[in-house]
């Protein structure tokens, strides 16, 4: 009896399995995070064996505590780190070179060369993007240029690139799916928001063979089955791909336009469902398709902070401020507040609405009596301050002020960041019971595709709030923040 789905959670860090049942309940969980590369200052990279190696043992682990075996599975969905991207040769799989990770800065110069040809405009009209090194098409570009074996093997057909979600499928089919769906397409520079399909302009401006890419499909659709894995068994469908935002607005249940939600994972990622209608930002933000499925296709707002859970590592890791990452909150609420210093967490830069590349993080207001706890309480409140500049610039685009934001991803548990994150946009947030909505998204669409749930009315019945968060900080406190908030901006 197939009656249960399988997510696998690829992110920044680490790879997580989750195995649903028809009600959403988790069954079974496997956690395995990997090796980071930084071979030079920005840039960030890893290795696509060691990631499969950590899918294929997180599916091990999550079949074990759920104590099922992959027979159970009705299908599999994949979310993912989006911008990401590998090349690897089609005959044997093998990787031409580490995969470039979205926080990689390095193809910084060839994006402000292109914008100095005039370009940007041309690339934001068709994709909704703009032309930052976060996103996967000038990485594909880089790539071509800097890796001989991997330019040669294209110009003949014999490579393959894609998106993180593309290389999973290829290896979980045997290598016989080399697809990617509209949300990581959306996410490359290379695809036409209107079309839903390569752009040949921006291939030709880029210089990237169209014959590397993958297909571009739906959402939610059979792709291929499983094939020759020691871990599960052949024909088990690939059945849902999004990316790991797109897959977290889905998981929120926000189907409606008007609908918002922000992930707190290695960055904080604001999207905001606009349905069927394409808004351009006059706000530097980006339009990305939410998802497709069958003929529906939604499209989303979205502001993006490249630092948000991973500035806690940093204060874990780098500083060894305290050995685990939950300990931040206990920390930061032993002081009332920052004593005035101000955390920018611009470790890699600074996204919407600043796109900034080349900033630098500032630790602003350091006094003789500045403590651990108060630096702390100060990098919460950056990751929530960030949010602040994005929302607002939603808000004009879309011209409404949003009244209810949904949360989730692994710092959405940190109830002194998330208190903060009402009163600073003054706006009412709910968080679910289920936080790690980005698995829940993917199993979703595999499921919708598969027929065990039908629709998304039953996907919204099964949505359950855990806890509401309500604006409770004085206006004038508010201001007091943004002011310092501005005045460190100014210093990365």
């Amino acid at each position: 009896m197939r009656d249960l789905v399988m997510a696998i959670d690829q992110g920044t860090t680490g790879s997580t399995v989750m195995i649903f049942d028809g009600e959403l309940n988790v069954l079974g969980k496997g956690y395995a995070e990997y090796e980071q590369h930084f071979p030079k200052p920005g840039w960030v990279e890893h290795d696509s064996d060691q990631i499969w190696e950590s899918v294929e043992k997180t599916i091990a682990m999550a079949l074990a505590k759920a104590g099922v075996g992959g027979e159970r599975i009705a299908a599999i969905g994949i979310t993912n780190q989006r911008e990401t991207v590998v090349a690897w040769e089609r005959a044997t799989g093998r990787p031409y070179h580490h995969a470039i990770v979205w926080q990689c800065r390095r193809t910084a110069d060839m994006c402000a060369a292109l914008r100095k040809r005039g370009l940007e405009e041309v690339f934001q009209q068709s994709t909704g993007l703009l032309l930052d090194p976060y996103f996967s098409g000038t990485k594909i570009a880089w790539l071509l240029q800097n890796v001989p074996a991997f330019a040669a093997a294209a110009a003949k057909g014999e490579a393959a690139i894609g998106t993180i979600d593309t290389f999973l499928t290829w290896k979980l089919t045997g290598g016989v799916a080399h697809v990617t769906d509209v949300s990581n397409a959306s996410r490359t520079l290379l695809m036409n928001l209107k079309t839903l399909a390569w752009d040949d302009e921006l291939l030709d401006i880029l210089e990237i063979p169209a014959s590397v890419l993958p297909s571009i499909r739906s959402s939610s659709e059979v792709y291929g089955t499983t094939k020759g894995l020691s871990m599960l068994p052949d024909g088990i469908p690939v059945a849902g791909i999004a990316g790991d935002q797109q897959a977290a607005l889905f998981g929120q249940a926000c189907f409606e336009p008007g609908m918002a939600k922000c992930t707190y994972g290695t960055g904080s990622f604001l999207l905001w469902n606009t349905g069927e209608k394409i808004v351009r930002s006059n706000n530097r933000l980006l339009t990305t398709v939410a998802w497709k499925l069958g003929d529906e296709v939604n499209y989303a707002l979205e502001g993006s902070s490249f630092i948000a859970g991973a500035a806690v590592q940093w204060l874990r890791d780098g500083l060894k401020m305290f050995s685990s990452s939950p300990e931040v909150e206990q920390l930061a609420a032993s002081v009332p507040d920052t004593g005035g210093v101000v955390f920018v967490p611009a470790l890699v830069g600074l996204g919407a609405p600043h796109w900034n590349a080349q900033a630098k993080g500032v630790i602003w207001g350091i006094t003789r009596g500045t403590t651990r706890a108060h630096i702390a309480r100060a990098t919460l409140e950056g990751i929530a301050l960030q949010n602040y500049d994005v929302l607002k610039a939603m808000e004009k685009d879309a011209g409404a002020k949003l009244e209810l934001l949904r949360v989730d991803g692994g710092a959405s548990a940190n109830n002194l960041l998330i208190q903060f994150q009402s009163d600073i946009l003054d706006c009412a947030i709910s968080r679910p019971t289920m936080v790690e909505t980005t698995a829940l998204g993917a199993a979703l669409l595999a499921g919708l595709a598969v027929g065990l749930w039908k629709n998304k009315a039953e996907v919204t019945a099964r949505w359950k709030e855990d806890r509401r968060f309500t604006p409770t900080m004085p206006s004038a406190k508010v201001e007091e923040h943004l002011v310092l908030w501005n005045e460190a901006l100014g210093r990365v």
